[in-house]
Order: C-alpha cells, then structure tokens, then sequence
C-alpha cells in the first residue's frame, strides 16, 4: 500500500470514464479526503464519438480534443503525462513508461481499447485502425493524397479510388457516413468523376449495426446505398494485404485505404496483470471492483456489464463509461468515510449513430428517430456530455449547435 497518511487514488485513463471520475472526485472530495493522479499518455481528452467526423475530412481534428488542465482541476487532481506499461496489483503499484513505479491505495482502471482484428493478418500492417486524433488525420490525409493522385497518374488505377470499411457497426457506419457526404466535394475539389469511386462497407455478420433496431438498420443501409456505397453483409474479411482485402469467400478488392472498424478490444495491460477477462474486458462486480480486489476498480472499454435482460454484454460506449465513473467517484468516497457501495445500474437513455451531413438514427427510450430528429438528438447527446464534465462553460465553448 502507499505510505502517506492520506490514500492515494490513482485514475488510469483520460477517456470519458477516467475524465469524469476526475472531474467528480474533484468536486465532492475534501482536501484532506485522498491525494489524487490522473495518468494519461496524452495531455489532452479528446473524443472519440466524434472521430469519424475528422476521419472523413469534416471535422478539424483538433476540435475533437480539450487540454487536459482545461477541464481537470489540477490544484485538486495531480496529473501525470505518461503511459501504463503495468499493473502489480499483488504490490499495489503501477508501472510507468517513463516515471517508473507509482503506488496506490485505491485504482481506477479507465484505459480504454484497442482495435481487435479477429485473427485476421495483415489488420495492423495494411490498414487504418487507429481511432485516436493522430489516426484519424493519417486517414483524412491519405484519402485526399489519392484524389490528388489520381489524375497525376499516367493511367489512373482504381483501387486509388476504392474506399474499404472493415465492419458495420457504430464506428464503420458513422464513418462511411462522413465520407459517402463528402465524396462529391472531393470530385469537384480533384477533378474526379463520381462514377470513379467505390466504397464497401464488409460486415461479417448476419446484419449492419448488429443489436440495432431493425427498421433503423434498413433506413441507414438504405440512405448509404444511394450515396454509392455498397455493403456486403455476412461475408468475413480472411486477410488484409497491400492490394486490399480478401473476402472469406475468395472474393478480393483492390484497395489503397482499408478502415478497420470491426470493434476493439480491451487494453493490453489488464490480460498482463493477470485478471480474469474475456478479450481484454473483466466481468467486473456490482460495485464496479475486480472480482476479488478490494481496490481495483475497472470501468469504461476494460470492464464487462452484463445486460440481465438480453443475458449479454452491454456494448463498451462512452455512455456507460460515463455512468460507470460517477458510480466509481461515489464508491470510492463510501470506501474512505467506510459506508456502503453502491451497485452500477446502467441507464441506457438512448443509442443514435449519425450517417453524414444532417442524417442520423437512433433510439431515445421506446421512440425511434430518423433523419434531422435524430442527427439533433445526437448533438445534444455530445453536449451533455461536455455539461457533465464541465459544466455550462465547456459545453457552450466545445459544444456543437444542433441546428
């Protein structure tokens, strides 16, 4: 255990579920109540429900993300820009990349995901799969780089032209939902005849936006197919090369920009530390602690909630994420003034996905929404989220209009 006469509470993480556990420990914390470390590779938060936006060139990608020290009181939460490379939860220390050991009485794991290929080679080495700021840039800035290209080639090949989205649920349809509204402004801006371009969407399930209301799914697929994109649902991805994909059904398409958005995995550090987990997610108890661990909390991307109604694993979304660390926020005080915890029950207000320009879908309660309804459910979703975390200010200066 740490030595100081005050605990020490360490926050791993500053996605939306490390921010918002800072951010309410901040306010209902005492000064005398725990020393408190936010440790985070960046010295930004930024947001990746709005990644698919500068992906696809529609977004500048700085506008997705906030310093740090902008919204985190950093007089009562110290932080720390450095990467986890280990948890030693036998010894109650993290390990740092560049700080070395830290200690701790009390652990939040928030560190998010990375992308899982599903065994799939060639994923890392051919594809874009990386959804943080600096990914989504490399690909807005390789899509533009071929429309250039295109017409400085003696004989312009196609697969410049052929856009490849790895999986059809939330991430992959929002993005192709950017790029297939996008698409024409390239043309006019390169030189590029529509007709030049191809996008898939390859989806390796029964239906696009698997879980999702059905009628939804046929509105969303249905607005796409006439923006040009073409969906191949039920049919695998084998391999990813250098030339493209390959279909499990032998089928291959050439092309330069493969998205990988086939969902992800928890973080690498929780299978080393030895928890229990399936694909990088533990089963985490009512009070959000590890099985077994009086300390640990795990919430957002690493934690596994079951659904007791559909006897399945709520999807890892920056809602609950957000619920998870307010629960986590309030435990962790229960656990120093030595009341009692209380259990994480999500509240599910509503799931939208936007599909480009002034298009969404969604689901607010028992109602769904189509089209502009839903595209401004979906900006005010987004804007809560900045009032939660910081309050009127932040939402007014980082929100967007929903009009």
């Amino acid at each position: 255990m740490a030595t100081s006469v005050k605990p020490t509470i360490l926050i791993l993480g500053a996605g939306y579920g490390g921010m918002v556990t800072a951010s309410k420990i901040a306010k209902q914390f005492g000064s005398n109540d725990a020393n408190v470390t936010l440790i985070s590779k960046h010295n930004y938060h930024y947001q990746t429900t709005w990644l698919h936006e500068p992906a696809a060139g529609t977004m500048d990608p700085d506008r997705t993300r906030m310093p740090i020290s902008s919204v985190i009181n950093t007089n009562k939460i110290k932080f720390v820009q450095d990467e986890v490379n280990e948890i030693k939860k036998e010894e109650n220390k993290v390990v740092l990349k560049e700080s070395g050991e830290m200690e701790y009485d009390y652990l939040v794991t928030a560190l998010g995901a990375v992308p899982e290929t599903f065994g799939v080679g060639g994923v890392f080495e051919h594809a874009f799969s990386k959804w943080t700021v600096n990914g989504v840039r490399e690909i807005k800035e390789h899509i533009e780089y071929l429309f250039a290209k295109y017409n400085n080639e003696p004989e312009p090949r196609d697969d410049y032209l052929t856009f490849v989205v790895a999986g059809a649920g939330f991430t992959g349809m929002e993005f192709i939902g950017e790029l297939s509204k996008r698409i024409p402004e390239l043309c006019q801006s390169y030189d590029v005849p529509k007709s030049k371009v191809k996008m898939y969407v390859i989806e390796a399930a029964p239906t696009a936006l698997p879980g999702f209301d059905p009628e939804l799914v046929e509105y969303a697929m249905n607005l796409l197919e006439h923006r040009g994109v073409e969906f191949k649902i039920n049919q695998p991805i084998s391999e990813v090369n250098a030339e493209g994909v390959v279909l499990k059904d032998g089928e291959e398409i050439k092309s330069q920009t493969v998205v990988w958005a086939t969902g992800v995995r928890g973080h690498p550090v929780i299978e080393q530390a030895g928890f229990e987990n399936m694909r990088g997610r533990v089963k985490v108890e009512r009070d959000l602690r590890a099985p077994g661990e009086d300390n640990i909390f795990i919430i957002g991307d690493c934690s596994l909630i079951i659904n007791e109604e559909t006897e399945r694993p709520y999807p890892p979304t920056a809602q609950i994420a957000m619920q998870q660390a307010e629960t986590v926020a309030d435990n962790l005080l229960a656990l120093l003034k030595g009341s009692e915890l209380k259990e994480f029950k999500p509240d599910i207000k509503g799931t939208v996905a936007s599909l480009g320009g002034k298009e969404a879908i969604g689901v607010v309660g028992n109602k769904k929404l189509y089209g502009t309804s839903a595209n401004f459910m979906k900006k005010m979703i987004d804007n809560r989220y900045l009032w939660i975390l910081g309050g009127a200010g932040l939402m007014l200066k980082r929100g967007k209009s929903p009009l």
